[in-house]
């Protein structure tokens, strides 16, 4: 397929920005508890302003792959059976989860507005940013969904496509989540290190099993079957047309072979090694007081963000449509 930038850019920001949500909310159930220091009301409202903004970028970068963005909201109109109408729809719900959990950070507010006293510290902002959760691994699932349904895509039909999206949003999240707090709230600083690690070593898994049983998969159309002859030797000299078409632009990504498995390495290198590497020196650094601590955190993430625009535009490229059995071939 012909990966579209606007939907790379969509799916990596709002799921880094989902990870960062469930990393603050995850921080503050722990410190409710009593497992970790309980932070200024500034760290969630920060942390959840900045959460806001990556969702609204993927949101804006959502509309120019759209043919007429007027009618973006039909778009909603087929949640019965349509997976894309459900992520437009959770998607907003997501963006006003997390807008009220900062709100009601930033105003102080609990449960006492409704008569209920309890001895949770922050416990309005629990039950709001529970409801944030649930739309997080919502618009996980929807996004995940809107490729795995697809069944002649063989590449995207398999559950490992929405388990690779919900933890490279998680890995991304908490990385970013631990270049956050070393800035604001040094205290979260290792606990957002260890869940990044753990989710970046997971993912690194699942993906590496996705790419194994892609490689292994047999075409289940052939161009005998593409063209409606049953003849034992068929050779394809042309593509049907003089020149190009949408079948051949919108269907099939144009790179060489060789550029295209560079694309696999480099993200394979950027999203999970080199911003390992960073983040150990970070957290060296950070550990001994040092300045530059912080920076390479933040220089951790960044790669790994890189590295996340080449993983998503090879795995929409990846994916081979079965018109390209016959619209590939130029004489």
């Amino acid at each position: 397929m012909h990966p579209a930038f606007s939907v790379v850019f969509l799916t990596t920001l709002i799921g880094a920005a989902q990870g960062l949500f469930l990393a603050l909310y995850t921080a503050q159930s722990y410190a409710a508890v009593e497992l970790l220091p309980r932070q200024d009301s500034r760290f969630y409202v920060y942390g959840s302003v900045i959460s806001l903004i990556l969702l609204a970028g993927g949101l804006v970068a959502s509309f120019f792959h759209l043919g007429h963005p007027e009618r973006a909201w039909r778009a909603a109109t087929r949640w019965r059976t349509s997976w894309l109408s459900r992520e437009v729809i959770v998607l907003p719900a997501l963006m006003g989860a997390v807008f009220v959990y900062g709100l009601v950070h930033y105003l102080g507010w609990d449960l006492t507005l409704i008569g209920i006293k309890t001895t949770v510290p922050g416990d309005l902002t629990l039950v709001i940013g529970a409801f944030g959760v649930l739309f997080a691994f919502a618009l996980f699932l929807c996004t995940g969904m809107i490729y795995a349904c697809i069944k002649f895509l063989q590449e995207w039909a398999t559950w490992l496509t929405v388990v690779n999206y919900t933890l490279f949003g998680i890995a991304s999240g908490f990385l970013l989540a631990t270049a956050y707090a070393a800035y604001v709230a040094p205290q979260l600083v290792n606990f957002f290190a260890g869940w990044t690690a753990i989710a970046t070593v997971t993912v690194l898994v699942t993906r590496i099993a996705s790419l194994i049983r892609n490689a292994r998969l047999k075409p289940k159309s052939t161009i005998q079957t593409a063209i409606g002859v049953r003849h034992t030797r068929v050779l394809q000299k042309s593509q049907g047309f003089l020149g190009g078409s949408f079948n051949t632009r919108e269907f099939f990504h144009g790179v060489k072979p060789l550029l295209f498995k560079s694309i696999k390495w480099m993200f394979l290198v950027l999203v999970f090694p080199v911003p390992m590497l960073l983040l150990w020196a970070g957290l060296t650094l950070n550990g001994v007081g040092l300045e530059h601590g912080p920076m390479i955190l933040v220089a951790a993430f960044g790669v790994q963000y890189l590295g996340l625009l080449a993983e998503r535009w090879f795995f929409f490229a990846q994916s081979n449509h079965p018109q390209n059995l016959y619209y590939q071939t130029v004489s």
